[in-house]
């Protein structure tokens, strides 16, 4: 299915909070019609009426997608209101923790879904999303998917849909990693006598650059690691506090990422 036969025939939003207006603000910037937009939500925000989407009106007969944005806690409740769609729309799910099989329950063995696990730069267009379609969905649905997630940054597929909860803990909860890894530099810069103010500043730009310049580079983070690292200097000193196998950030990352995956297992199990 294309985009013009998608706006033709609708898009069902499914929640409409913080990632679901971010590919909703994404869709429009990219020339998506206003019009061809279907948001169910509770609670609509100032800036969601003001798009000219269809909120909580009566959907399109045959929508192309229904993509489910809303918080996992809420899916009992909410899931009932897409029951009544044709077999042929492709529901697209960006819920943590709700599995395939838990959607094929509620709309059946023959619909074709498309489980998806974004992040929150998504938010500023810097996200990345991983992907897995279940048996019914084709090649041509998952490039429809991705087409739709990319408005919102990377996307990439998995293999299996087991390795969505390493995806869940690595890039899905990692941004709340990163933020406070921001907030520990920070505190360490204050503990050297700089200003908070200025020590969140330059914290916040360090994280920021050094991530810029990892996706952009040609080298590995390995080597640009290297490149800043002269022998016997001030970064090899911190390094060697950093990269500690037995007390360093090494053993706490891997920790934190396998805690993170552990509860999206439990969740998916209920």
């Amino acid at each position: 299915m294309t985009l013009e036969t998608l706006a033709q025939r609708g898009l069902v939003l499914l929640g409409c909070g913080k990632m679901g207006s971010a590919m909703l603000q994404g869709w429009l910037a990219d020339g998506f019609p206003p019009a061809a937009v279907w948001v169910l939500d509770p609670n609509p925000s100032d800036w969601l009426r003001s798009t000219g989407v269809n909120i909580n009106a009566g959907m399109p007969a045959r929508p192309g997608v229904a993509l489910i944005a809303v918080k996992p806690q809420m899916m009992g409740d909410a899931l009932p209101s897409l029951q009544a769609l044709g077999s042929d729309t492709m529901f697209l799910s960006v819920a943590a923790g709700t599995s395939i099989a838990a959607f094929e329950k509620a709309f059946g063995a023959e619909a074709v879904i498309v489980r998806a696990m974004p992040n929150t730069p998504a938010a500023v267009g810097k996200g990345i999303t991983a992907i897995i379609g279940n048996a019914q969905a084709g090649a041509a649905d998952l490039d429809l998917a991705e087409t739709l997630l990319s408005a919102v940054g990377q996307v990439v597929r998995l293999e299996a849909e087991a390795q969505m909860d390493a995806v869940t803990g690595l890039s899905g909860s990692g941004p709340a990693y990163v933020f406070h890894l921001i907030e520990a530099m920070a505190a360490a810069g204050e503990a050297e006598g700089l200003a908070p103010e200025l020590a969140m500043a330059l914290a916040k730009a360090t994280v920021a650059g050094a991530g810029a310049l990892a996706e952009t580079a040609e080298e590995t983070p390995a080597q640009l690691r290297v490149n800043v690292t002269s022998p016997n200097g001030t970064t090899q000193a911190g390094l060697e506090v950093f990269m500690d196998e037995a007390n360093g950030l090494p053993p706490l990352v891997r920790a934190t990422v396998k805690a993170a995956a552990d509860r999206s297992r439990e969740l998916a199990r209920g």
